[in-house]
């Protein structure tokens, strides 16, 4: 895709919603992937009058990176909610196998978080008035619900059931990962 192409995408995947983006920034992005070879130029083309487009894809780099990536944001229970999100947004970098393991890692970490934050409170709580504690209660309460999301997801990928598990199996699973076979695409 040219980087017009790319911002469009996103704005239409509602991938802005996840992530913030800089759209003035786009095309500095787009140059530093590709200086550090996670994208390549592919072709330029002209419509009319107007300037040249340069076309880019993801390199095999580039999808190792994007990959790693998702694997550090999933994996972490990392107290800014919005890099998870991120991290789900981009889930099918990766096989639903190890989604499966990341996202137990995760609720694993944030259960061990959620045993200290407790611990921390009860002692605290003897002391310090509840009205100066009320952000603790509130953490408590989204890493409950994201503990409790987790084993939800986990267990909805072991039985089988989460929609498109298969199919999201059988491309990491075959020799042309779905990503790959974007390389091979007209974008």
């Amino acid at each position: 895709m040219h980087r017009y192409e790319i911002a469009t995408t996103i704005r239409e995947q509602g991938k802005d919603d996840d992530m913030p983006i800089k759209w003035g920034s786009l095309y500095t992005v787009v140059s530093s992937l590709e200086r550090h070879g996670f994208v390549e130029a592919t072709g330029v083309d002209r419509d009319g009058a107007r300037p040249e487009r340069t076309t880019y894809r993801i390199t095999p780099s580039g999808l190792r990176e994007m990959a790693d990536w998702t694997r550090e944001l999933l994996a972490g229970p990392d107290t800014d909610r919005s890099r998870f999100a991120i991290g789900l947004s981009m889930l099918g970098a990766i096989g639903p196998d190890e989604a499966q393991t990341l996202l137990r890692l995760r609720a694993d970490r944030v259960r061990s978080r959620l045993a200290q934050l407790e611990r921390d409170l009860a002692g605290w709580s003897e002391t310090v008035p509840r009205l100066f504690l009320l952000e603790d209660d509130y953490t408590l309460a989204v890493m409950r619900a994201e503990v409790a999301w987790l084993q939800g997801i986990t267990a909805d990928f072991e039985a089988g059931v989460f929609p498109g598990v298969a199919e999201w199996r059988t491309h990491h699973e075959s020799t042309t990962p779905i990503a790959e076979e974007a390389l091979d695409g007209d974008h």
